[in-house]
């Protein structure tokens, strides 16, 4: 007789705890199959979720595979093939002459040139090559660093138009602007932490003796302001009109003996008073923030008549009065014989400010014409001429008299705004300083 239908699962549980000699009782055969069916069910998708997985990760080692091929096939015909590609590179033959030309140039045109001595300019290369340079490809050969630094410094130098500049180097027009622009971040990122600090140690021991032998004592350097035209921004034109009525940024730095700069600080509006850009700065920042309110170490402060005299600036009448800041007598007073001393002494040392302003916009004139570059540009711009100039300093680059001859001699530019006496000084420390040096000041100078 054979077993009906309702009976086979029974069986078949009962066959099965048979087999695996399992000491179960035949009736909860239907609960273990079905446990069985459901171990069977997750077995089979966890294999089905490993097959799937090694497949995915076989798919993804052909494509990797693949793409290193074909870079690798790639790399070795941009060695092998040629890249000279009438679709992708322009002839520029005329474009090609002058700087063809200026690798034979003498020592003397080249400077003429581009400002710069062929060794300064080989340095800049030494410092500069690796972070201008461009990597080659298989569409045209980068222009080569030397290239990129002559197109900048002839910008900076001549600030020519993009159109002829290109023309004289082989180059394109937008090229020229990219050029300027790489090469102007690249000066600024790289150097100018490098080549542009305020005095301290040795340094600042040679700038306080130097200033000394100008007859003025504890000084570290001496801070001015002069403004850079530019175009009219489109956002607040007004802002950026001075005192002469024409649009500028206010380019402020602190001069040492070397006339080197050891701050800058730009990109001020130029109706912005010289006081006002001061107290944004770091610079100020940096003074006030400290608990004593001095901008450099008390340890070679001087005491004179009970007097502490700080290592400090020197400005003229636009700025305010600060322990670490000096400024002559407003000469809307009546003077003793002594503060006129003092202030004539004080404005001779400052005199570095305007050598240093004088030189570097003599040499670098894209700083003396209307420029349309958007602000923030300009401010690097600014920037990297100063770290430029600093560089020509100390290598011993000298400034040719005849640059001073090239400074906009009919240009409304060259005729700086007149500076705002700054009168909101009251009697505090400053001027307990300032009377102190004016009345001893030879004895100080003994010290």
């Amino acid at each position: 007789m054979e077993p009906s239908p309702e009976e086979c699962p029974s069986l078949t549980g009962a066959l099965l705890y048979s087999v695996l000699s399992l000491n179960v009782p035949p009736m909860f055969g239907d609960e273990i199959l079905e446990l069985y069916r459901l171990q069977t069910a997750l077995l089979r998708r966890r294999r089905e979720r490993e097959l799937m997985e090694r497949e995915r990760r076989r798919r993804q080692y052909l494509r990797r595979r693949r793409a290193f091929v074909l870079s690798s096939i790639a790399a070795v015909l941009s060695l092998i093939n040629s890249t000279s590609r009438h679709i992708w590179v322009r002839y520029r033959g005329p474009g090609q002459n002058f700087w063809s030309m200026a690798e034979s140039f003498d020592d003397e045109e080249w400077k003429a040139q581009f400002r710069v001595s062929r060794a300064t300019f080989n340095y800049l290369i030494e410092l500069l090559g690796p972070a201008i340079k461009r990597r080659r490809t298989n569409y045209r050969v980068p222009i080569e660093p030397r290239r990129r630094l002559a197109i900048t410094l002839w910008w900076f130098a001549w600030s020519g138009e993009y159109r002829s500049i290109a023309d004289m180097f082989g180059v394109g027009i937008a090229t020229v602007c990219t050029i300027v622009r790489q090469v102007t971040s690249a000066i600024v990122e790289r150097l100018y932490d490098r080549f542009v600090s305020l005095p301290s140690g040795q340094r600042l021991d040679d700038t306080i003796a130097a200033f000394k032998d100008r007859c003025y004592p504890q000084c570290a350097g001496a801070i001015g302001g002069t403004h850079i035209p530019i175009a009219a921004p489109r956002n607040n034109p007004d802002h950026y009109l001075n005192r002469r009525g024409w649009h500028s940024v206010i380019l402020q730095a602190v001069v040492d003996h070397n006339v080197c700069f050891t701050d800058v600080y730009a990109g001020w509006p130029g109706s912005t008073s010289s006081a006002a850009v001061l107290s944004s700065s770091d610079l100020y920042l940096k003074a006030e923030d400290r608990p004593d309110g001095y901008l450099f170490t008390r340890e070679k402060s001087l005491i004179s008549e009970g007097v502490e005299i700080p290592i400090h600036l020197i400005g003229d009448s636009s700025y305010p009065l600060k322990p670490w800041l000096m400024k002559g007598y407003s000469l809307e007073h009546q003077l003793s014989p002594e503060q006129r001393r003092f202030t004539y002494t004080l404005t001779s040392a400052r005199s570095v400010v305007d050598i240093a302003f004088a030189r570097l916009k003599g040499r670098w004139r894209c700083l003396l014409k209307k420029s349309d570059i958007d602000i923030s540009m300009i401010c690097r711009i600014v920037a990297a001429c100063c770290v430029l100039h600093n560089i020509c300093e100390n290598l011993g680059d000298s400034f040719l008299p005849e640059w001073n001859t090239d400074m906009a001699p009919a240009g409304i530019y060259s005729r700086q705004p007149d500076t705002e006496p700054y009168e909101e000084d009251s009697y505090c420390t400053a001027e307990v300083i300032r009377d102190t040096l004016t009345y001893n000041l030879l004895t100080i100078l003994q010290y």
